[in-house]
């Protein structure tokens, strides 16, 4: 068990911080120090006082990234209350699905959100808050909304006539055992199901944040993943803040150039990033780069290749701003060929594995003791086995258990049941193989898996990664059609097309020259048979995986 307590990391980082930059708006250029979020801290404690809010009640919270979405979720986990962060991404129906589901008590929402919400749906909702400017916006009963604000303010007056200071900082005790949040999945199944995280589930990966020194006191961070999400609330904000570091909170679409900006700004000291995102920098960075003759010329040359290599690496490590200790890539498979020039150029990069159901983190290494198409090794205080009779040759699911085990989905135990055995193992979907020296390799989901008509295991991602390298494709995905035979859909890089001047019949034809090298690349039971332009980018979970369920019968 780990023996550090959740609410007390923030205590005591406050604390000892007091001074330092906690966090930033990056559009607004507001800046806050743990002190000026100690006090919000206070002041969100007495409103949830003033309205008689009970240790245990849940509280949502949903909008877009920001000093205001950390500091209701640190008032609500140290006030004693369960928060609830719903991803802004999620559509009006979900958001309210998930508010009733959870018996949230409170809301707090982004202003653009509220506008579509409907507060009558939400039946045992007390109260809503803007995320904007922690506004009362909805009180059920015949109390004044605008009047809480302002009471507030009065009796945070009151509480302290001498003034708010670190000395004041004080929270309620929590044990590690006590679920402190539930988080909304939208899976690849569609099912959204509440995963109910510990303090211990959380506190034990941010000390493991802390022990490997992936941001450290001082240090700065550039956030742009959903908060909401396992995997960006755990380091860029609950690791940072604990560890005394300074983030930064985009709070906007992470496009390439607005990225790569504001890591010009902010030269982060580490980056925690989804692959959609690192291929997209790889696509608008290198490629065209190295598309060149010239530069295609140079790499075929043993004498200077080292030397053009080198300053293809330094280009790479200043566009993400120059400072980082390393690249932390998780959250979906990433692209082989990026991975394999990453390793050839010396990036710092390292890829890790979780999911929400861990809080997130599973497995790790340091990107100086990676091994390439690995996800590195189970941490300390966690269990890996492999569902399989060989399980360094023949690919089996992989079950995990240890610290970070969530305890189980809230209010559906058939789902719990389905996932965690009585001895605390838990099916992650995954289908892999782990190594002598305990680094793991994953193939692919386990719903996702077809099976040829000879018998064979196929993985739609792994054929799917190798046509999304090829000429003007953006995004693919593999299905298999009633003959058991595959076809691939590809949205285009329609700006690519666009910019070549290129017609619909030369697309076609050059899809099925993909198609052909495709095929030359794979078994001969992974051999795609046709190509099909798809209009749209597919629709994607927050850990930016396809939704395949929603194609299925595209060949019906």
């Amino acid at each position: 068990m780990i023996t550090e307590n959740f609410i007390s990391l923030f205590e005591q980082s406050i604390k000892a911080n007091w001074r330092l930059p906690a966090m930033t708006d990056y559009d607004e250029k507001r800046t806050m120090t743990y002190g000026d979020v100690g006090k919000e801290i206070a002041r969100l404690h007495l409103l949830f006082e003033r309205i008689g809010l009970k240790r245990g009640s849940k509280v949502s919270l949903t909008g877009k990234n920001g000093c205001h979405w950390c500091i209701v979720y640190i008032a609500t986990v140290t006030y004693g209350c369960v928060i609830v962060p719903i991803l802004q991404d999620f559509n009006t129906n979900d958001i309210q699905h998930i508010v009733n589901h959870s018996e949230s008590t409170l809301l707090f929402i982004s202003d653009h959100l509220w506008e579509a919400v409907d507060e009558d749906k939400m039946s045992a909702l007390h109260a809503a808050f803007s995320l904007n400017d922690l506004r009362c916006i909805y009180r059920k009963g015949d109390e004044p909304i605008q009047s809480l604000s302002e009471m507030t303010f009065a009796d945070f007056d009151k509480r302290y006539p001498k003034g708010f200071s670190a000395a004041n900082v004080h929270f309620t005790s929590v044990p590690n055992s006590e679920v402190v949040s539930i988080n909304y999945t939208s899976g690849t199944t569609g099912f959204s199901k509440g995963v109910m995280l510990t303090g211990n589930n959380l506190a034990g990966n941010v000390i493991f944040g802390f022990k490997t020194h992936l941001l450290e006191r001082g240090d700065r961070a550039l956030a742009f993943l959903p908060l909401a999400h396992a995997y960006g609330c755990a380091f860029d904000f609950l690791t940072s803040f604990c560890n005394g570091a300074h983030t930064t909170y985009l709070g906007k679409i992470p496009a390439p150039k607005v990225l790569l900006k504001a890591f010009a700004e902010i030269r982060p000291s580490a980056i925690f990033t989804v692959p959609l995102i690192i291929e997209k920098v790889y696509r608008n960075q290198i490629q065209p780069m190295l598309n060149s003759r010239t530069m295609r010329v140079a790499l075929n040359i043993p004498i200077i290749e080292n030397t053009v290599l080198g300053t293809i690496r330094r280009k790479l490590t200043d566009a993400f701003g120059g400072a980082f200790k390393e690249v932390i890539i998780g959250g979906a498979p990433l692209n082989p060929e990026v991975e394999a020039f990453f390793t050839r150029i010396g990036f710092k990069f390292t890829v890790g594995y979780g999911m929400t159901e861990c809080a997130p983190l599973i497995c790790y290494t340091p990107h100086y003791q990676f091994i390439s198409f690995s996800v590195g090794k189970i941490l300390p205080g966690m269990e890996v086995t492999i569902d399989s009779k060989d399980p360094q040759t023949i690919d089996g699911e992989i079950l995990v258990r240890g610290e970070h085990v969530m305890a189980g989905y809230y209010k559906n135990e058939e789902a719990t049941r389905a996932v965690l055995s009585e001895d605390g193992w838990m099916r992650t979907g995954d289908v892999g193989t782990v190594d002598a020296n305990g680094n793991l390799f994953i193939r692919g989901r386990c719903k996702s898996m077809l099976l040829s008509a000879s018998g064979q295991n196929i993985y739609p991602e792994e054929i799917e990664a190798k046509l999304n390298n090829m000429p003007f494709v953006q995004e693919s995905l593999i299905i298999e059609n009633s003959h058991k035979k595959l076809v691939a859909f590809v949205y285009p890089d329609y700006a690519a097309v666009d910019e070549a001047q290129i017609s619909h019949a030369e697309l076609s034809i050059i899809m099925e020259n993909n198609r052909k090298t495709l095929n030359e690349m794979v078994a001969s039971y992974e051999q795609v048979i046709g190509v099909q332009l798809y209009p749209n980018e597919f629709a994607k979970t927050p850990k930016k995986s396809i939704k395949r369920y929603l194609y299925s019968n595209l060949l019906k």
